[in-house]
């Protein structure tokens, strides 16, 4: 007979001293893949290498319904994106579009967030990814009525959509301190930064009702970021479901060319 193995009954403490070590040793493999990378000698790859990692991460931590990946954004004006490092959007309910082996176009009304991933976080990068957010939110988004049994669901309202920046360190002397705040404040409406992640140790989000900031400690940076992403997204609930008829009309226009 097998003896039956009793669950562990910590102490407050000791479940919290298991909980912070244990996301810790998560944070450090994924600090040490990224660091890898430097053997890359080509800066493209060594980039795509990263966003992978980071890519990765993010599915391990978010449940399904949420897609993670790098892609384009479209909308039913045919109007696209740049080219993004992490989507994270719904595929429940939204298919993607043009799929090719290496390379697709995501619906804009399926979109939750997105991220671009760089070396560190300074000025340069953060204005970059504030460039790359606006790319994304002036795309147009359709929400139309949900058919139920009792009638239909009035057509939600698109949510905001969150944007981040995902790095290895932070550039500034002092961390995500007095220059970080100054440059971050800079970035305002469609290319504001929501949130943001160092695998060095860093991460800092806007999700308070107010706006604030708040970081998160160092040594659990990238569970505290992953859990606070993740209760931010929850409150989105499901994206607008999609107006097709008006992605369909665009393909029986006619054209007059000169």
């Amino acid at each position: 007979m097998i003896a039956a193995i009793e669950p562990t009954q910590n102490t407050d403490d000791e479940g919290v001293i298991f909980l912070q070590q244990a996301f810790s040793s998560e944070q450090t493999c994924l600090e040490a893949n990224l660091r890898s990378s430097n053997r890359i000698r080509h800066q493209g790859d060594k980039g795509e290498v990263n966003e992978e990692f980071f890519i990765e991460f993010l599915r391990r931590y978010l449940p399904n319904r949420y897609t993670v990946a790098k892609a384009m954004v479209i909308d039913s004006r045919g109007n696209t994106s740049d080219s993004i490092d992490v989507v994270v959007f719904d595929r429940q309910y939204t298919p993607t579009l043009l799929d090719s082996e290496k390379h697709r176009y995501v619906p804009a009304e399926s979109v939750y967030a997105v991220f671009e991933c760089k070396p560190t976080i300074n000025k340069t990068y953060l204005t970059y990814a504030g460039d790359k957010a606006a790319s994304v939110r002036r795309l147009h988004r359709t929400s139309i009525p949900i058919a139920h049994a009792g009638g239909f669901y009035p057509a939600k309202k698109p949510h905001d959509i969150i944007a981040g920046i995902l790095a290895i360190d932070v550039e500034w002397a002092d961390g995500l301190g007095a220059s970080f705040r100054e440059n971050h404040s800079s970035l305002t409406g469609e290319f504001a930064l929501d949130c943001g992640f160092a695998a060095s140790g860093a991460c800092f989000d806007a999700f308070n009702e107010d706006g604030s900031l708040t970081f998160g400690p160092a040594e659990n940076s990238l569970a505290y970021f992953a859990f606070r992403l993740l209760s931010r997204l929850q409150a989105c609930a499901t994206v607008p479901a999609v107006d097709w008829a008006a992605y369909a009309i665009q393909l029986s226009k006619t054209i007059t060319t000169a």
